[in-house]
């Protein structure tokens, strides 16, 4: 049954937390993590509430996998309604605080309320209680989690917690989990800090052991893990690379966007790819990439250990930051360095370094920075706003100068913490915020890859490439190959991957996976482990039903069909040169298609017919 069947709900006003069982009858709808949290909130909240009000909940959610020995499953979500979007947010996070929550018996913690000053939560096993936090108030996410350690001398115990970009405001801070593993779309970590949550530290020593068909779990398991390892993308190149395996592919068939989506095609991305950073530094003779690093329970270990030259400008100063620490992934990379015209892949590494300090999503910054740039070019932002600072494309020294304003929350950092969308609103130019529903393109121009200009557009937590990775068929091949500039079948393969990608995320499983995995390798390890009928076929039908319980929820949030929009940059401004020359976004050709293959309305209602299907 995999589930604790335990959930811990935490009244911050009250300062109580109070155990109670998890409702079975959402779980075998919705499964766990973003299925099931999303399920609580939608029922235990006001769509139109507000983000950073006290009548918000956040919720923190394990899948049933989640502390199992299936490869990857130490994932647990985030769940929330988004401080930088008013949409549902779902932010998923890897390392080793999903792993330590089940341990200590606890499927899921519900936040609500606001403390009346600041709190952490300790949870060790079945102890859960509210202690001060005043002293952690102000401490940066590296500070707050060596304090905590230092309080419990605990070497074992694991902390999530925001920076002080999340108490300043910023709109995108997110929750930092082991000091570099971050829930960090949306402004989940905004959302907590409003609520006077600086931390959750958890100890958990119960394990995990209540699988349903032990002996069937661990062969669908360890019959999964060869695949893995046997795939080119799973086996060698994320472990090798990381995601950064992506930069000089996308850039080479003309689908990598740069100053602010204005350009497709960054002539710097060599300089800040994956390769580059195995490359010996001339300066010092060492490489950017210290090691690669797994999260709990997984076989893959793409995540990145860099460290940054103890010469360059940004660092000379500050020893801190000469250690190993969480270095870039591809997004990362993209938006601090190509969408911001930077190609100093140690001034990209800082920058990624504050983000990891202080707990803010690298993706937002710098596509704001971005558009920040682009508006300065203009003469619509001047050294007035920001304080003196040149925001000129290409500026290394003014890209982290700005991470460091937002880190702080000082001068122009204020400005940058809005947001792109907001940013370009207050200084009237709203057409050159490069956003979906209020939040950031990832690192995927939609002239070049036809299909992710339909999911970023369809997306429920704004542009987002996590929520259907097209990417992989149109551009690797995964599952089967498909015209990157084509338009004809995408309508059908976004909602696939839509549904396929809501099911692994409520099962404790990473993403990652699925470049090797398809669901007849997820569905037999989910049917052993819990209870019941878990076929390929219910577990679509239960991402298909996650999909549209959040589209319905921001429909009541005021976000309906009309925000299903991309900016006219990408669907009227063809790109100017390069493999892709002479392309737009033609996403009018694809939404109507889509909405059809939904059940929708035509202009993207969810139909009764379709909900009493789904038993919505």
């Amino acid at each position: 049954m995999s589930w604790t069947r335990k959930i811990l709900r935490v009244n911050l006003t009250e300062g109580t937390c109070t155990p109670e069982p998890l409702n079975m009858e959402w779980a075998n709808d919705y499964l766990g993590q973003r299925g099931l949290a999303s399920k609580y909130l939608v029922e235990e909240i006001d769509p139109n509430c507000d983000p950073l009000g006290p009548d918000n909940k956040l919720i923190m959610a394990t899948g049933p996998l989640t502390g199992t020995a299936a490869s990857t499953g130490g994932r647990y979500a985030v769940v929330t309604k988004g401080a930088l979007t008013g949409a549902i947010a779902c932010s998923n996070s890897g390392g080793f605080l999903g792993n330590e929550m089940k341990n200590a018996g606890w499927d899921m913690i519900i936040f609500e309320g606001k403390s009346p000053e600041p709190v952490y939560l300790y949870v060790e096993d079945d102890l859960a209680e509210l202690r001060p936090a005043g002293d952690l108030w102000g401490k940066t996410v590296w500070e707050t989690d060596d304090m905590l350690h230092q309080i419990h001398q605990d070497p074992q115990l694991r902390v999530a917690c925001v920076g002080r970009s999340a108490e300043q405001g910023c709109l995108y801070a997110g929750i930092i989990n082991d000091k570099h593993r971050a829930a960090g779309r949306s402004g989940v970590g905004t959302v907590m800090a409003s609520k006077n949550l600086k931390a959750v530290a958890i100890r958990g020593t119960k394990g995990v052991g209540n699988l349903d068909d032990p002996e069937g779990f661990f062969k669908a398991v360890n019959d999964a893990k060869a695949v893995l390892a046997e795939n080119a993308v799973t086996g060698q190149g994320l472990p090798t690379y990381g995601t950064q395996v992506l930069m000089n592919v996308i850039n080479g068939i003309g689908a990598l966007p740069a100053r602010n989506m204005r350009d497709v095609g960054f002539e710097g991305a060599e300089n800040i790819s994956g390769e580059a950073m195995h490359e010996p530094r001339p300066s010092d003779g060492k490489p950017n990439l210290t090691t690669n690093a797994a999260c709990f329970g997984c076989t893959i270990a793409c995540g990145r250990i860099s460290t940054v030259d103890k010469n360059h400008f940004t660092v000379k100063n500050k020893p801190e930051y000469w250690g190993a620490s969480g270095g870039l992934e591809y997004e990362a990379a993209w938006a601090l360095g190509a969408d911001t015209g930077v190609d100093d892949l140690d001034a990209l590494t800082y920058a990624n370094f504050l983000c990891n300090e202080d707990g803010y999503d690298p993706i937002s910054f710098g596509a704001t920075v971005a558009a920040a740039m682009e508006m300065f070019e203009n003469g619509d932002i001047t050294t007035e706003d920001t304080g003196g600072l040149e925001l000129k494309f290409g500026s290394a020294e003014a890209l982290t100068k700005c991470a460091e304003l937002v880190a702080s929350g000082e001068g122009f950092g204020k400005d940058l913490g809005l947001g792109s969308k907001k940013l370009c609103d207050k200084y009237k130019r709203p057409e050159l915020s490069m956003t979906v529903k209020g939040q950031e393109f990832p690192a995927y121009d939609p002239r070049g890859i036809q299909g992710m200009g339909l999911t970023y557009a369809t997306s429920n937590r704004g542009a987002c490439h996590l929520r259907s990775y097209t990417v992989a068929s149109e551009v690797l091949g995964i599952p089967v190959k498909t015209d990157p500039l084509v338009t004809e079948g995408k309508a059908e393969l976004v909602k696939a991957f839509q549904d396929a990608t809501a099911l692994v995320d409520s099962s404790g499983l990473c993403l990652f996976t699925t470049f090797a995995w398809s669901m007849e390798n997820i569905a037999p390890q989910i049917d052993a482990a819990c209870e019941g009928d878990w076929s390929v076929e219910r577990c679509l039908e239960v991402g298909e039903r996650i999909w549209n319980m959040e589209r319905d929820f921001n429909r009541a949030a005021g976000i309906t069909g009309k925000d299903d929009r991309l900016p006219k940059r990408l669907v009227a401004e063809p790109v100017k040169e390069g493999p892709t020359a002479g392309q737009v976004n033609h996403l009018d050709e694809m939404l109507p298609e889509y909405y059809k293959i939904r059940g929708w309305t035509d202009d993207g209602e969810v139909t009764d017919e379709t909900r009493q299907r789904l038993g919505l």
